[in-house]
């Protein structure tokens, strides 16, 4: 189906885009997720979020995930005597397109109320405008709480792990770390390190203390594996 070139189309598009992005983002971090969202296509995508004027209802642009078994796996510590019955510290995500001309302190509490009250570990905002300093600070304060992550509409057009010069990054379980350290006698403070707000490890969600592992191609040494630790 042809679409007129104009910029409710446009934006639509976007925010079709967007939209892509944002599911593929949360099914690689292990959710649980209905193929049918990830894949939807533009014509699929303005039936459902599209007013009859052809403008994208931003509002109806939210939803959330189970962390699958595999994801549940991951993240629970081994048994052990003094841990005789490990829990996962994963949770169910909340993602939302926040409709906001204006983005402050006022909205990152309203986000983070929400999130936390209705028991979602995670939660995405993504906004069409940046955060303001104020709101950016007021993210740490309720990390004990929630994860709350914020990412622009426009940084989500693309995504970033489908380009050829990012190799792949897969991120450790609990035991896969503990059995690395082990293999190679390290502390988790000799790996090298990755920081949390680097573009793939905002892309996957990392926590501090996570070990991701990043395999690489090269034409001499074929595949070859390199880790570093989230900090």
């Amino acid at each position: 189906m042809e679409y007129p070139n104009d910029a409710k189309t446009k934006e639509m598009v976007r925010l079709w885009r967007a939209w892509r992005t944002v599911h593929q983002m949360v099914e690689d971090r292990e959710y649980d997720l209905d193929e049918s969202e990830v894949l939807i296509t533009l014509e699929r995508f303005r039936e459902i979020y599209c007013h009859p004027d052809g403008t994208v209802n931003r509002a109806k642009l939210q939803f959330s995930a189970r962390p699958s078994y595999t994801m549940i796996s991951k993240n629970t510590p081994p048994f052990s005597p003094s841990n005789p019955d490990p829990v996962s510290d994963c949770g169910p995500i909340w993602v939302e397109f926040l409709t906001d001309k204006q983005f402050g302190v006022g909205q990152i509490r309203q986000f983070a109320k929400y999130t936390i009250s209705n028991n979602y570990k995670t939660g995405i905002m993504v906004t069409h405008v940046p955060l303001s300093p104020a709101a950016r600070k007021s993210l740490a304060s309720v990390e004990n709480l929630a994860k709350i992550e914020c990412f622009l509409e426009d940084d989500l057009l693309v995504n970033i792990t489908y380009h050829e010069l990012v190799p792949r990054h897969l991120v450790l379980s609990i035991e896969q770390k503990i059995a690395l350290l082990k293999r190679y006698r390290l502390k988790e403070t000799q790996l090298p390190r990755i920081l949390q707000k680097d573009p793939v490890a905002r892309y996957l969600g990392l926590k501090r203390g996570q070990v991701v592992k990043i395999i690489r191609v090269s034409e001499t040494a074929g595949r070859y594996a390199s880790y570093r630790l989230c900090v």
